[in-house]
C-alpha cells in the first residue's frame, strides 16, 4: 500500500504526510456559523474532510486521531436573525433568542450532516465556550507588540508579521488592492484585522480589559485550535474561500502568539461548488440547502456520492443527471448484494477495504478513482464468469471486501442490501398472494379482494403489472416498505 500524500496549500505541492505524533494525529476544520440551514456548498468540506478522517482512522487507528470542527456561535449574522425574530414578536430577551437560534441551527446541522453519512468529529467546540482563551491570546499579542487597542477595538498589526501572505501567495499591497477591507480611521494599516470589538447593550458581550465586547472571527479558531490541539498540529482544512483572509489571519496571529509552535503543518482547501454550471445564488434560483434536497427525496448517500465523483481540489458541479447516476450506482450495489444473504449475515469483524481503493484515497483523496475501482469491483461480483466459478468461501470474501470498501467511503451498502433483500422477500410474498386472489377472482368474478390489495400496493409506492403472463410487482420511486407491513 502506498503512503498518504496530501496537497499542502502552503507549500503549493503534494507532499508525503508525516504526522507530528502517529499516536495522536490532529486535524482542525473550520465549521459553520450557526445562523441558518447549511447550504449545499457548506456540505462539501464536511464530506471531503470526513473522507480524510475515515482514512486517517484506518491508517493510524480510530483511537489515534483527533478531529476538531468548531461552531461559530457568536456572529453579527446570528445577532441580526435574533433581532429580526424579536421585532417579529418572538418572546424572550435578545440573548435568549440568540441562544435559541444557535441551538436550533446546530441541531439542524447535525441532522443534515448525519444524513450525508458524515462521522461527527471527536470535538465540536463552540466559540462562546472559549472566550477566556481568546481574551488571553489577545492580551499576549498586545504585550508582544503584534496588536494594539484603538477606539475600543483591538486590532492585529499585519506589518508586524513578515510572513503575512505566504499561504495565499500575495503581498500585503496586492491583498489591499484585491480585497474588500473595512476602512476605519483607527486602523494603522487597512489590512489590520479585528481581534476584539465593543458590544452595544443589546449585543452579546463579555467583560474584557478593553471593555464589554466580543471576539473577532479569526481569533476564535486560533484560540480553539491552540487549546484543543496545541501549538503545533498536523492538518488544518476548510473551503478555498477561507484561504484569505480567514486562514491567512489565523496563521499570523497564531505564529505571533505562539512563536515556538508551527501551528498547522498541512493546509488543505476544497474548491467551490456550482449548480448546473452556474454559481449557486438565490437570485438565480439555484440555491439549495442540504435539507431542501433531502426533503425532495434525494437520499443523503446520493448527495455524498455526487460530491465524491469530483476531486476535492476541482470545482464541483451539482447536476440532476449526476444525482440520477449516483442513485443508479448505489441501487446497483444494493441489488448486487441483496441476493447474497451469507454476505449480509453478521460477521465477527468486517475485513479491511480493498487495497486499491485505499491507495486511491491515499493519493490526495482521489475519491473519483476510488469510486471507479469500487464500481469495477461491484461489477466483477455481479456478472464476472471468473467470480461465478469461485468457491462459495471465496465469493463471500469478495462480497465482504466490496461491502468493506463501500463502508470505508461512507456508503452503508450492507444496510441498503439487507433492506433491498427484505423488500424483495416482502414483495415476493405479496406477489404470490395477489396472483392467488386473482386466480380465485377469475372463477368467482368477484375482484374486490384483488382491487383492495392492488390499491394498498399502489399506496405503498409499488407498481402493479398484471397480464396474461402473470403478476409483477416493481418498487416505484415513491416506494415505502414500511407501508407493506400493514398488508402482510
Amino acid at each position: 500500500m502506498t503512503g498518504l500524500r496530501l496537497y499542502n496549500t502552503k507549500a503549493r505541492a503534494k507532499q508525503d504526510f508525516a504526522p507530528i505524533d502517529a499516536s495522536n494525529v490532529r486535524m482542525y476544520v473550520c465549521g459553520p456559523t450557526v445562523y441558518d440551514r447549511a447550504h449545499l456548498g457548506n456540505a462539501r468540506p464536511v464530506v471531503v474532510f470526513d473522507t480524510l478522517y475515515r482514512l486517517l482512522r484506518h491508517l493510524y487507528g480510530p483511537d489515534h486521531v483527533t478531529y476538531v470542527r468548531n461552531f461559530t456561535d457568536v456572529d453579527d449574522k446570528i445577532n441580526a436573525e435574533a433581532l429580526r425574530r424579536q421585532k417579529a414578536g418572538a418572546p424572550g430577551t435578545l440573548e435568549d433568542l440568540i441562544h435559541q437560534r444557535t441551538e436550533e441551527t446546530i441541531a439542524w446541522y447535525h441532522a443534515d450532516m448525519d444524513a450525508l453519512r458524515a462521522l461527527r468529529p471527536n470535538i465540536e467546540p463552540r466559540a462562546t465556550e472559549f472566550i477566556a482563551q481568546m481574551i488571553a491570546m489577545t492580551e499576549g499579542l498586545i504585550a508582544s507588540g503584534h496588536a494594539y487597542e484603538a477606539s475600543g477595538h483591538v486590532l492585529f498589526a499585519v506589518e508586524s508579521y513578515a510572513a503575512y501572505g505566504k499561504l495565499s501567495g500575495r503581498s500585503v499591497d496586492d491583498m489591499i488592492a484585491g480585497a474588500r477591507v473595512e476602512v476605519a480611521p483607527y486602523k494603522r494599516n487597512p489590512m489590520d484585522f479585528v481581534l476584539w470589538k465593543p458590544s452595544s447593550g443589546q449585543e452579546p458581550g463579555w467583560d474584557s480589559p478593553w471593555g464589554r465586547g466580543r471576539p473577532g472571527w479569526h481569533i476564535e479558531c486560533s484560540a480553539m485550535a491552540h487549546e484543543l490541539l496545541g501549538e503545533s498540529f498536523d492538518i488544518h482544512g476548510g473551503g478555498l474561500d477561507l484561504q484569505f483572509p480567514h486562514h491567512e489571519n489565523e496563521i499570523a496571529q497564531s505564529a505571533c502568539a505562539h512563536p515556538h509552535g508551527d501551528f498547522a503543518h498541512y493546509w488543505l482547501h476544497n474548491e467551490m461548488l456550482q449548480v448546473e454550471g452556474k454559481k449557486m445564488s438565490k437570485s438565480l434560483g439555484n440555491f439549495f440547502t442540504v435539507r431542501d434536497l433531502l426533503d425532495q427525496g434525494i437520499p443523503g448517500e446520493v448527495i455524498r456520492f455526487v460530491f465524491l465523483m469530483t476531486h476535492y481540489r476541482s470545482p464541483m458541479d451539482w447536476t440532476a443527471e449526476k444525482a440520477r447516476q449516483a442513485l443508479d450506482e448505489i441501487s446497483f450495489w444494493a441489488n448486487t448484494l441483496s441476493g447474497r444473504p451469507d454476505a449480509l449475515d453478521e460477521q465477527p469483524a468486517m475485513p479491511l477495504p480493498d487495497t486499491e481503493i485505499v491507495d486511491a484515497i491515499s493519493d490526495d483523496l482521489n475519491t473519483s478513482l476510488a469510486l471507479a475501482r469500487l464500481q469495477n469491483l461491484g461489477r466483477f461480483i455481479d456478472n464476472s464468469t471468473d467470480y461465478l466459478n469461485l468457491t462459495a468461501e471465496a465469493q463471500l470474501a469478495a462480497d465482504l471486501k466490496f461491502i468493506a470498501s463501500a463502508e470505508f467511503l461512507g456508503f452503508p451498502v450492507r444496510t441498503l442490501a439487507a433492506l433491498k433483500r427484505q423488500q424483495g422477500l416482502s414483495l415476493a410474498g405479496l406477489k404470490l398472494r395477489l396472483a392467488s386472489l386473482r386466480e380465485a377472482a377469475m372463477a368467482t368474478k368477484d375482484f374486490s379482494a384483488v382491487d383492495a390489495l392492488k390499491s394498498a400496493l399502489i399506496a405503498a409506492g409499488v407498481e402493479v403489472r398484471m397480464s396474461k403472463a402473470g403478476v409483477e410487482l416493481v418498487p416505484g420511486p415513491d416506494f415505502d416498505p414500511a407501508k407493506l407491513e400493514a398488508i402482510q
